[in-house]
């Protein structure tokens, strides 16, 4: 609705009419301009198009919620007076018209050309008050659109950051306890395993409310906390893990793998009476990501799918691989030897083409 596009193009569309009138009047033997011809037509919509741009402009709050009673009462008033302005400004401008009668003055060369072109002006003034009143109702559509949509943003990020303020203290909780446990037996373990955790802290405080992360920086915290954790157990875990090259500017949810990791060894490694295996593995398979964590431990049923040992990880990630991408997110647990458990989370690949944090922001 910008005027120079709205009266730009009332104009163009009187030059259209013009042609139209040009060519029917060379068919019926008429000589007269293209130019002439185009110049009548073109003041017309010129003045239509001003007239109508500047009821736009100040009058559109009455045009959107006008009621039937002010149809009637006041916008038809409104539109007969218009016509008969338009008609008389456009008088002024071609004193010759109309071409085919003997000169007149402007009196009679205004009430001839009222005569002609009233019930056209009054259709030109409706058909561009309904034009702007469907413009508005989609205006009014967008917008609550718009809103709704973005609410919806927002609803989705409060969920995410409830979501990341319950995961960190429970992490923190079960960190604190390895470290407390190690002060008994290991105190120089237990220092460098204080470190990590402050590492981890300060890795978890930079990224703020960063929702997406390149993988890369997910690979290095959870590479800080299997060290932690090869602490804790002193080298009674194997441990391996495996990216594919080109996948560390994919963009992955923060701390995603966290939460299954420490699962692997709270409901599996924990409980194995002799060495332990952990496998990370993380590889695109077509248009996906799959990041599969395997351990070994006592199984399904008495892991961590057993009844009461769901805990807030595995509840967590599926929360969050849920608002993330809805359907294109998974999570999926089960069995793969005896007492070997394999988590694999698949998550639609998206390249951080722009190298940034930034463009990992969840709002962009």
């Amino acid at each position: 609705m910008h005027p120079v596009i709205f009266i730009g193009a009332s104009v163009l569309v009187g030059i259209l009419f013009a042609m139209q009138e040009w060519l029917n009047a060379r068919r019926w033997g008429y000589k007269i301009g293209l130019g002439f011809v185009s110049e009548m037509w073109g003041m017309q919509f010129l003045l239509w198009g001003i007239i109508c741009w500047l009821l736009w402009r100040f009058l559109r709050p009455f045009i959107i919620n006008a009621r039937p009673s002010a149809l009637l009462t006041r916008v038809l008033p409104l539109s007969i007076a218009l016509s008969i302005m338009e008609e008389m400004i456009w008088v002024l401008f071609f004193p010759r018209v109309p071409i085919d009668r003997p000169p007149m003055d402007y009196w009679h060369r205004f009430t001839f050309q009222l005569n002609a072109e009233f019930v056209d002006s009054i259709a030109i003034f409706w058909c561009a008050f309904l034009f702007f009143r469907v413009v508005a109702y989609y205006q009014q559509f967008r917008e609550k659109e718009t809103t709704a949509a973005r609410l919806q943003v927002q609803l989705v990020q409060a969920r995410l950051s409830a979501l990341r303020m319950q995961l960190n203290p429970h992490f923190l909780f079960n960190a604190m306890n390895s470290i407390s446990s190690l002060m008994r037996s290991d105190v120089d373990a237990a220092d460098l395993m204080l470190e990590q955790l402050s590492s981890l802290l300060r890795i978890t405080l930079e990224r703020g409310e960063v929702q997406l992360i390149p993988l890369r920086k997910e690979v290095e915290f959870i590479e800080i906390y299997l060290a932690m954790q090869q602490q804790r157990y002193a080298g009674r875990v194997e441990q391996t893990l495996s990216v594919e090259p080109g996948l560390h500017d994919a963009l992955v949810p923060a701390l995603i793998l966290q939460p299954i990791v420490e699962n692997a060894y709270v409901h599996g490694l924990s409980k194995c009476t002799g060495r332990g295996n952990l496998a990370i593995d993380i590889r695109r398979d077509g248009k996906r990501v799959r990041m599969s964590v395997v351990n070994s431990g006592i199984g399904l049923q008495l892991g961590l799918e057993e009844p009461g040992h769901r805990g807030v990880g595995l509840t967590n990630v599926r929360d969050r691989l849920r608002l993330h991408y809805g359907d294109r997110g998974s999570l999926s647990v089960r069995e793969v030897g005896t007492g070997r458990v394999n988590v694999t989370i698949a998550l639609p690949f998206q390249n951080n083409a722009r190298g940034t944090d930034e463009a990992a922001r969840f709002d962009t």
